[in-house]
């Protein structure tokens, strides 16, 4: 077939032609970064599942790319790619729309049906479903216009190469602008639409300027408009209502939630409470009123002496704990995602003079030479935990940053069972640095408080301590506390910053933790089939 015959006008200008490769690569990262926002609130944003997006969306590519060389080759017909890139946009448009129903639709199907490794399978499965055959046909675009943009062998790999560097600016350029522009801005949901659009309209342009195609054009747009209106809204827990805020942040989705008692910061709305405040002065009733220990169990005569840094500050509830119970103590706090402190400078009551640092944990701590009497690491998130800051290195940097006979308590929020579990490796690891270590589980959760010093008088400093709060709740709290510890028996799981399989430990406990929740309703599955379970529901 002569190509010619079937160029548009506009294809003889090449310039056209490296833009399509220019926001195809763009777009393709886009998607993948939008992907990832999309499957976090769900699955986390762990290791674990940017593997599976990388790796299924360099599946797509591939397979796009053989599609693509191939049809050229058969049929070099322009219209056969921009029809691709249409239908690609709509696809990609329609992902607001219906990609978190999709997602919560596999993941409730596989829950009755897989019993390991749900997280793997449901990811992979919803990557599958949402996001391989857009990106597949966006695969078919760099050999297509290969075919469409070489005059000659003489200059084919001049072209090919403008066209391979276009497409990697594309991408460059298209890894930044979700990241830091237009996900913060406007949310994940505006941020697929944006790119929709910018692929749509280069498949409009090519069909008005050939004079052709203006009734797919025209569905196509009409699509898209549907699509801009019934999926800008950023809320990924669509079963919500009333929510004080919900958005997105560099890092995060982000919901605060409250009700007469509390108001509570949830950043991933399947895995539970981040922060919270209580609204009238008391004990939380979670892990922090457990972590009230700390401050207990050094030498301090008082408690409200205490220097005490907070490595995972939140929206500030043990800041606020400490504060209400005992007094003015010297507080300072370290949170990555800087929309999570200015919510809690507006919605949790956080004290303006508790000074907080927009860092991560690990190299706030290697960039400070001050000390501290209590150490609270508090970055653990769901199967999220930083690699980072789980190593005998980083918990020798907490050590050497203690005073003398200072306290780092750590909460480990996966307690987990079975022989090497994530808290077993956590554990050991600590024990391997720190020659005193005291473990407590929280009452109906799965927190698990871990205590750690080199001052054999912990719990004598504890137990003398909590005899003199005034307090009730609190001193009752804290009899439970000094009642529960258990002195840690170190094994020989220990991690380092080479060798920490976080996310694996922590997917074994997700495991666990679904099987458990799901147990009663695969029964009822089993017995009586969907509409049992929906009936029980």
């Amino acid at each position: 077939m002569d190509i010619k015959k079937n160029i548009t006008p506009v294809l003889n200008n090449k310039l056209f032609l490296y833009l399509t490769e220019f926001f195809a690569g763009m777009s393709v990262m886009a998607v993948e970064l939008g992907a990832s926002r999309l499957l976090a609130p769900y699955f986390s944003s762990s290791q674990i599942v940017w593997t599976i997006i990388i790796g299924t969306i360099m599946i797509a590519m591939a397979l796009g790319n053989i599609y693509g060389g191939r049809s050229a080759d058969k049929n070099p017909d322009p219209d056969r790619l921009y029809g691709r890139i249409l239908i690609a946009a709509i696809w990609i448009a329609a992902i607001p729309v219906v990609g978190k129903y999709i997602i919560l639709g596999i993941s409730a199907v596989l829950i009755f049906t897989v019993n390991t490794n749900f997280l793997i399978w449901a990811a992979f499965a919803a990557c599958m479903v949402v996001f391989v055959f857009p990106l597949f046909l966006l695969g078919t675009v760099t050999p297509s216009l290969a075919k469409y943009s070489v005059d000659s062998l003489a200059d084919s790999g001049k072209t090919v190469g403008m066209l391979n560097a276009a497409n990697t600016i594309g991408s460059i350029i298209g890894t930044f602008v979700p990241t830091f522009i237009s996900i913060p801005a406007v949310g994940t949901s505006i941020t697929f639409l944006i790119f929709a659009g910018i692929l749509l309209a280069l498949s409009l342009i090519y069909f008005v300027s050939g004079r052709k195609g203006a009734v797919k054009g025209a569905v196509a747009a009409v699509l898209f408009v549907g699509c801009c209106f019934l999926g800008k809204s950023g809320s990924f827990a669509f079963w919500e209502s009333g929510l004080t805020y919900e958005g997105e942040s560099i890092y995060n989705y982000l919901q605060v939630k409250e009700n007469d008692r509390v108001v509570i910061l949830s950043t991933n709305v399947l895995f539970g409470v981040q922060s919270l405040l209580v609204k009238e002065e008391g004990l939380t009733g979670m892990y922090y009123d457990y972590a009230m220990a700390a401050p207990l169990m050094t030498e301090q005569e008082d408690p409200g002496d205490c220097r005490t840094l907070i490595l995972g500050m939140g929206t500030g509830t043990y800041a606020t704990q400490c504060r209400n119970y005992f007094g003015d103590m010297e507080i300072e706090g370290v949170e990555i995602d800087a929309k999570i402190t200015a919510l809690a400078r507006e919605h949790f009551e956080l004290p303006e003079d508790v000074p907080v640092t927009t860092y991560d944990g690990r190299a706030y701590l290697n960039a400070i030479d001050d000390t501290y009497d209590v150490i609270m690491v508090d970055a653990y998130q769901d199967i999220t935990i930083p690699f980072q800051m789980s190593s005998v290195e980083f918990f020798t940097l907490v050590k050497e940053r203690l005073s003398e006979n200072g306290v780092m308590v750590v909460n480990m929020n996966m307690r987990g069972s079975g022989e090497g579990s994530i808290n077993e490796h956590l554990a050991d690891t600590i024990s391997s640095v720190f020659g005193e270590v005291y473990t407590v589980d929280v009452k109906g959760s799965t927190n698990r408080e871990l205590f750690a010093s080199d001052n054999p008088r912990m719990l004598d400093n504890l137990t003398a301590h909590r005899k003199e709060i005034a307090a009730k709740d609190l001193a009752g709290m804290m009899e439970t506390v000094d009642g529960q510890l258990t002195a840690y028996e170190a094994g020989d799981y220990i991690m380092t910053d080479d060798k920490a399989p976080v996310e694996l430990l922590g997917m074994q406990v997700i495991d666990e933790l679904i099987r458990d929740e799901v147990a009663l309703y695969k029964q009822i599955y089993e017995e009586k089939g969907i509409k049992g379970v929906l009936e029980a529901l």
